[in-house]
């Protein structure tokens, strides 16, 4: 029987040249073999270009829902707030939505289009295969994985990241931006958020059906495309 692949993209943040590449990096290592994609969330905010992000990663998740898994990340999360928590708009702007506005073309958030709100409302927060959870934030050290409280799945940082907690099944997530450009790899956890938006890389874990931990990782450097 054929491993399937599945390539598992941390945050994009409005870089849409950058996930191209990886794109074409992760066919050209699959090599026609069978895979699965799995995008972490935080598509949009502070890059140049959230609206061809958005475009690209729905139309991959259109173009095999079963293949592809989208989750929501907490900028999405705050982008859905402004439709109905008072403040929230300031709060969004001031975290990168101005820019996620423009691209779009817009000037204000009751203009946003609302087949895209549509599609992020249908975002889950979880995945799971055999062997990992995946996640774009954490889940709370010592609850029943996965963690029950969706608020923890999109934004939690500690104590998930300083404990060395087992949640039964290696977990796999963004959310927190590693400086270094690399990913970090720890026994019961894998952080793929490379800071793509801060100059870093845009890093794809590739697991099997094996194991928990990556059996590789593939990454297009952000400095590549400065100047």
């Amino acid at each position: 029987m054929t491993d399937v692949l599945t390539y598992a993209i941390g945050d994009i943040h409005g870089c849409c040249d950058l996930l191209d590449a990886l794109l074409a990096k992760i066919e050209a290592h699959r090599a026609g073999r069978p895979h699965r994609l799995v995008f972490l969330g935080d598509y949009i905010d502070r890059g140049p270009d959230s609206a061809g992000v958005i475009r690209m990663v729905r139309r991959l998740h259109w173009s095999d829902p079963e293949r592809v898994t989208c989750l929501i990340g907490n900028h999405e999360a705050m982008l859905l707030a402004c439709l109905h928590t008072p403040g929230a708009t300031e709060h969004w702007l001031r975290n990168g939505g101005g820019e996620t506005l423009a691209s779009f073309g817009l000037d204000a958030i009751e203009d946003f289009p609302g087949d895209v709100l549509d599609w992020i409302e249908t975002l889950p927060s979880v995945h799971a295969d055999a062997q990992r959870w995946y996640v774009h934030a954490g889940f709370r050290p010592g609850c029943t994985p996965p963690d029950p409280d969706i608020q923890n799945r999109i934004w939690i940082r500690e104590p998930f990241l300083s404990e060395d907690f087992d949640f039964g099944r290696h977990v796999v997530h963004g959310h927190t931006p590693l400086t270094s450009g690399e990913p970090d790899v720890l026994r019961h956890r894998t952080n793929l958020d490379t800071a793509a938006i801060y100059g870093g890389a845009l890093t794809a874990g590739v697991f099997n059906d094996a194991q928990g931990p990556a059996i590789d990782f593939l990454s297009v450097s952000a400095r590549r495309y400065e100047g």
